[in-house]
């Protein structure tokens, strides 16, 4: 279950930032609620404690400090093995932020 809570904690604080709500430990307890996920009590936290020391922007578009050239090789390979059904994907419907239910909680 640790997997799944670091998992839904990290989704919690990209979503948070996102939308420009302070990054603590008790909203990222409310996404997760809202989400119907349980994760461990000290997950939300230690998160809400790296926010604070790093940049979530940064965090994002560097990844992980270690090793991480795997990630990039698959993705290319994948790109180049699938440009036809790229064509023939259909364009997703957005679904305005204001209509969904997650973001009540914090009203």
């Amino acid at each position: 279950m640790s997997t799944a809570s670091e998992l839904a904690c990290t989704y919690a604080c990209m979503l948070l930032h996102d939308e420009g709500i302070p990054v603590t430990a008790e909203k990222i307890v409310a996404v997760v609620k809202a989400a119907n996920v349980q994760v461990e009590a000290y997950w939300p936290g230690l998160f809400a404690k790296l926010v604070q020391k790093k940049n979530i922007e940064d965090m994002i578009m560097n990844g992980s400090s270690g090793g991480g050239g795997a990630p990039v090789a698959v993705a290319a390979s994948v790109a180049v093995a699938a440009p036809e059904a790229e064509e023939k994907k259909e364009e997703p419907t957005e679904e305005s932020d204001d209509e969904s239910p997650l973001f009540d909680i914090f009203s």
